[in-house]
């Protein structure tokens, strides 16, 4: 049955609503068409949470901006990568329609390598591989209590790398962690014109990032 349920609105804007139920319950609601009316869900029966967003214009614009840095990350490191967006992600026997949903997410390496072979085989067989395979690369640009044990999961998963950004409106900087498997990395970012609850001008860089090299071993919240 469902438990305490609450609304609240994030650090960026966001409206999030945030239900604890057990994982029947979870499994029932995610027969569910969530996606015509909330931008990001998240229905896991592992936690026993179902978290339901209507992200802000603040929010997407920095998945945008998040979203073009990991690829261009990526794409310096000579790395294959693909683009997989807001894909629901979910561990093996869980239940259809289940899942995590990061804000952007990446195939990159071999597993993008994989699904360009799958596709050239037929969009059948890519979609198939996607169903088996998650994501290399999750990020989440809004953080909240709503998402704890969330890097756990998504390491449970097989997820090899998770970048949680937090960062709060009107506020001009924001703090980003790389998290592989097991060993987690804190990163300054700094907004380099304009404070991120504002536009930046035509021409001006939205921000300015650097990346610290970490061991690709299983996602954990474990300080270096």
């Amino acid at each position: 049955m469902p438990g305490v349920s609450t609304s609240f609105v994030g650090p960026l804007g966001s409206t999030i609503y945030h239900l604890r139920a057990d994982a029947e319950t979870v499994a029932a609601l995610a027969g569910l068409d969530w996606t015509s009316r909330f931008r990001r869900v998240c229905l896991d029966p592992v936690r026993g949470v179902v978290v339901l967003m209507v992200p802000s214009h603040l929010h997407e614009r920095l998945t945008g901006l998040f979203d073009d840095i990991a690829d261009g990350a990526a794409s310096a490191l000579g790395l294959a990568s693909i683009k997989l967006g807001s894909v629901r992600v979910r561990g093996d026997g869980e239940p259809a329609g289940s899942g995590l949903e990061p804000d952007c997410s990446f195939l990159v390496g071999e597993r993008a390598h994989a699904h360009l072979e799958a596709l050239a085989e037929s969009e059948e067989a890519a979609d198939a591989f996607l169903e088996a395979n998650v994501p290399d690369l999750v990020v989440e640009v809004e953080i909240t209590h709503a998402d704890e044990g969330k890097i756990e999961r998504y390491g449970d998963m097989g997820v090899r790398e998770c970048w949680r950004i937090h960062g709060r409106r009107g506020e001009g900087a924001l703090r980003g962690d790389f998290v592989r498997r097991r060993q987690q990395q804190s990163i300054r970012l700094r907004e380099e014109r304009a404070p991120y609850g504002e536009a930046p001008a035509d021409g001006e860089p939205a921000a300015a990032v650097a990346v610290g090299a970490i061991p690709p071993e299983g996602l954990s919240t474990e300080e270096p």
